[in-house]
């Protein structure tokens, strides 16, 4: 552009020099020539003026340019950066979840033992005996991963406890096939749960009697069955010495269980279990192998809930001992709605805990009560507790039955999220 310039403005010059000379021919002398060189210089010298200044502009110009595409760029690939992040943020956040459950309850006991009178046991108390709080992940339709701790306070022991009851990796790869590896819900207890409904006034009779784990560590198979679930099934292989403590043993305990639902809300499961309970380690061989049946029908709606649950159980407390033993025990219950929000229950159980060793040892345990729900998530009821266990003893001597009576009442609730 500059050359270009530079030409125009000689060829401008030579005809201004041209036009001189013919309007005055023969009058063209040395000093006025000299004077149109000098006025030419002056004109090519202010032209190159102009011609730097607008060289520079153009170049400020293109490094700004250059300056601001690099600026856009930059911005750009800075949006592009905080997009990818915030969207792989937003992912994880929306494909993990959080979950609360409490049971707590503030009551007064009364408990007598038939030797020695009141036990420390009465009284008044608040017990928080149950906070879980768990996180779920899922890393696709496939896998996913749960953490659930298990929080309890209760007021007689006067103790707090921290647990790990759930941790497990998941491999969903359909219905009929759920696989899990970890700590989590065993087969039956759960199970049974579900239909009874009212977990947070008591547990159901296998869990509360201690002849069953409600989660284990170990390799847990499950699912359901056919086009309307009519049929449901889960079986672990665990350690056999519950979710508080994951040890190593021998050798592992197996828990099963198959569920038929012939309607909605109506099942029928048998179930059973049998190991070494997680007692059986290098060190200790075991005498016997604890068994155990299950049985349960039942029926739960929003209406009305009615359910029968049975067990059997063979060398349970004896597979360190030779002696051999046997136990078996029932439960029924129901509620029914009886106005939006309150509900009517109630539960008994029979036990007997020692059949061969101990005939006298027997568990018999019912409640009745009202159950209010206050918002969603929020359940409050009104209970009273009843308890009557017996069982053989020689202190003081001769051998006799001796009993401790537990009487209960108070409020019962149950927050979840």
């Amino acid at each position: 552009m500059r050359s270009k310039l530079i030409a125009v403005a000689i060829a401008a010059g030579l005809g201004v020099s041209s036009f001189t000379a013919a309007a005055a021919p023969q009058r063209t002398t040395t000093a006025a020539s000299s004077s149109e060189v000098e006025l030419l210089k002056a004109q090519l010298s202010a032209l190159q003026a102009k011609v730097d200044e607008l060289e520079q502009r153009t170049d400020a110009q293109s490094e700004i340019n250059v300056s601001t595409g690099q600026a856009v760029e930059k911005a750009t690939n800075v949006t592009a950066a905080s997009d990818k992040k915030f969207a792989a943020l937003e992912k994880a956040v929306n494909n993990t979840t959080l979950s609360g459950r409490m049971y707590f309850d503030v009551t007064s006991i009364d408990q007598k033992n038939s030797d020695t009178g009141k036990t420390n046991a009465s009284g008044l108390g608040i017990d928080v005996k149950r906070f879980y709080l768990g996180v779920d992940h899922k890393f696709n339709d496939i896998w996913s991963m749960s953490l659930t701790t298990d929080f309890n306070y209760v007021s007689n022991d006067g103790e707090t406890n921290l647990f790990v009851k759930k941790a497990y990796v998941q491999g969903k790869f359909d219905q009929a096939a759920v696989f899990r590896i970890g700590s989590t819900d065993m087969p039956w207890i759960p199970f049974v749960e579900n239909y009874y409904g009212f977990r947070y006034v008591e547990p159901t009779t296998t869990d509360r009697l201690k002849y069953g784990n409600s989660a284990d560590w170990g390799l847990h198979l499950g699912g359901e069955i056919g086009a309307g679930k009519s049929l449901n099934y889960a079986v672990s292989v665990v350690n056999g010495n519950g979710y508080k403590n994951p040890g190593r043993s021998k050798g592992v305990d197996v828990e099963g269980r198959v569920g038929f639902v012939p309607f909605e809300n109506m099942v029928v499961a048998v179930g059973g279990y049998s190991g070494h309970r997680g007692q059986e380690t290098q060190l200790t061989d075991a005498q016997n192998t604890a068994q155990r049946g299950d049985l349960m029908v039942a029926y739960a709606s929003d209406a009305f809930r009615l359910g029968a649950e049975y067990f059997t159980a063979r060398n349970w407390n004896n597979v360190l001992t030779t002696a051999t033993d046997k136990a078996d025990g029932y439960s029924v219950w129901g509620s029914v709605a009886i106005a939006d929000g309150v509900n009517l229950f109630a539960r008994y159980d029979n036990a007997k805990l020692s059949k061969t060793l101990d005939s006298a040892n027997k568990d018999v345990y019912y409640n009745a009560g009202v159950e209010f729900q206050v918002t969603k998530g929020f359940k409050l009821a009104g209970v009273w507790k009843h308890e009557k266990a017996d069982k053989s003893v020689g202190t003081p001597a001769p051998l006799h039955v001796q009993n401790v009576k537990t009487n209960e009442i108070g409020v019962f609730g149950e927050v979840r999220f």
